[in-house]
């Protein structure tokens, strides 16, 4: 990882012209390969990007990679950047020929196992979401300056790490991760400015499977503090649990128990043949 490059001068590194997905691996398998890809090709499309490779050539690489990486469990990344114009001084997209990124990484978790275990605390922004209008937050994308803002002021604070709300304060997701709230049993995740998380789907499938009350709802601002549970979700790190949230503590200042539930669902969903996808071996690869 250390010798990989790109020019200087790609779109994907100079605008952040570049859309990109992160699917995992998890004891030999991923999870939820094709939602992923889905996503990857969707967010493409949005971005009118077309890499020389297909559907089933960006799959192969990445069976390749985790393959050659060695590692049972990894963080396997996809992206597809702009590139450099073909035209020098070019201002037109459509002059530039578009390429993939791929790699696999040791599993990292966006917020660390020991900080799950404790609950995170997390800080809310003063820092407002992109708006939706503006940045479509259901395009994975590199466009982090706000998350980066509400990073900054969190770690300030002391917290581990931050949720944003947009200007008409309504909360909408977290760097890297998407927010659920705990209310009297129902389990809420924001409608606006957030990623169409895996993890997210997978929690409200679970939720479905269990009889739990989920939805995807408006959630302002007022029902974050009040909420009896948070908890965030992300593929690097699964459901991580939240104990405090801006100067509140929740419950005992531990997981919750509904969190927790759904925590450990969502691993054990990792042994349903539905969602896993072996690795390849390099000796029956393309």
């Amino acid at each position: 990882m250390d010798d990989a490059v790109i020019p200087v001068t790609d779109w994907g590194f100079t605008r952040s012209d570049v859309v990109y997905d992160v699917v995992h691996v998890h004891r030999g398998a991923f999870f939820r390969l094709a939602d992923h890809l889905d996503r990857f090709e969707r967010a493409m499309a949005r971005r009118r990007l077309v890499p020389a490779e297909n559907r089933a050539a960006i799959e192969d690489v990445l069976h390749r990679c985790v393959a050659l990486s060695g590692l049972s469990d990894a963080y396997v990344a996809m992206a597809c950047l702009r590139g450099r114009p073909r035209v020098a001084g070019s201002r037109r997209p459509e002059d530039c020929e578009n390429h993939l990124i791929a790699y696999a990484i040791p599993w990292i978790d966006v917020i660390p196992k020991d900080v799950q275990a404790r609950g995170a605390h997390l800080w809310i922004s003063g820092t407002p979401r992109v708006p939706d209008a503006s940045v479509d937050p259901t395009v994975k994308n590199y466009q982090w300056s706000d998350l980066t803002s509400g990073l900054l002021e969190a770690h300030d604070h002391g917290y581990d790490t931050a949720i944003l709300c947009d200007h008409d304060g309504f909360v909408t997701e977290g760097p890297g991760f998407n927010v659920f709230i705990i209310k009297d049993g129902r389990v809420l995740t924001p409608d606006r400015g957030s990623l169409e998380g895996i993890t997210r789907r997978t929690v409200l499938d679970i939720c479905a499977d269990r009889g739990i009350e989920a939805a995807i709802a408006p959630i302002p601002r007022a029902m974050l503090d009040d909420a009896d549970e948070v908890f965030t979700t992300t593929t690097a790190g699964g459901v991580m649990p939240a104990a405090r949230v801006g100067n509140r503590i929740l419950g005992n200042d531990r997981p919750g128990p509904i969190t927790m539930q759904l925590h450990d669902a969502y691993w054990q969903a990792h042994d349903d043949d539905r969602y896993r996808t072996p690795v390849r071996p390099l000796a029956v690869q393309p």
